[in-house]
């Protein structure tokens, strides 16, 4: 099924019309300099771009879209690949907003042993923003569907993160890792 599925999604992609195709490279490549971009601060390696990652969130984007529910996947079915979502009105959200929301998150973050990362005391407060910066996630994909008036933004990682008992944090400019502070 997934040879089917990744089949189909590069038929569609080369069906499309050059401004189509444009907007979805452009759209990766965003979403990738997005999350880049908090790893960079967290002082993580980059992600890169994984098209099977992406092709598998794009179904389930496209489930929630048909579905209106808006809950994750089941993690036995994705074992290993970590999963954030998303969801706003149609349109009015870009790429960047979209992930600046989980890294907005950073803000409750504690670095140390998960879960134990949040000033609330709630590890959901900072889930997807750990997931973005775990250290040892080294892919992302990640899609958009809409139901006419939502958008579901789905993005998958590989490995996944937010694993209890490991540690994630970040580095300040002299290898130190930031103290506590309420």
């Amino acid at each position: 099924m997934r040879v089917r599925w990744s089949f189909a999604l590069y038929a569609a992609i080369v069906a499309m019309p050059a401004a189509a195709q444009s907007y979805a490279a452009q759209f990766s490549a965003r979403i990738l300099s997005a999350h880049n971009a908090a790893r960079a601060e967290a002082g993580v390696a980059p992600l890169v771009w994984d098209n099977a990652l992406g092709n598998g969130a794009a179904v389930y984007a496209q489930q929630l879209a048909m579905s209106g529910r808006f809950e994750h996947s089941d993690r036995h079915a994705r074992r290993g690949i970590g999963e954030n979502l998303w969801m706003g009105s149609h349109g009015a959200f870009s790429p960047e907003s979209m992930v600046g929301g989980w890294a907005a998150e950073k803000r409750w973050f504690v670095p140390g042993t998960f879960p134990n990362n949040s000033r609330t005391g709630s590890w959901e407060d900072v889930g997807h923003y750990t997931q973005m910066i775990w250290p040892s996630t080294q892919r992302v994909g990640c899609a958009i569907a809409s139901s006419g008036r939502i958008d579901y933004l789905v993005c998958r990682y590989a490995t996944a993160g937010n694993m209890d008992g490991r540690t994630v944090g970040y580095r300040v400019a002299n290898g130190t890792v930031p103290p506590y502070r309420r």
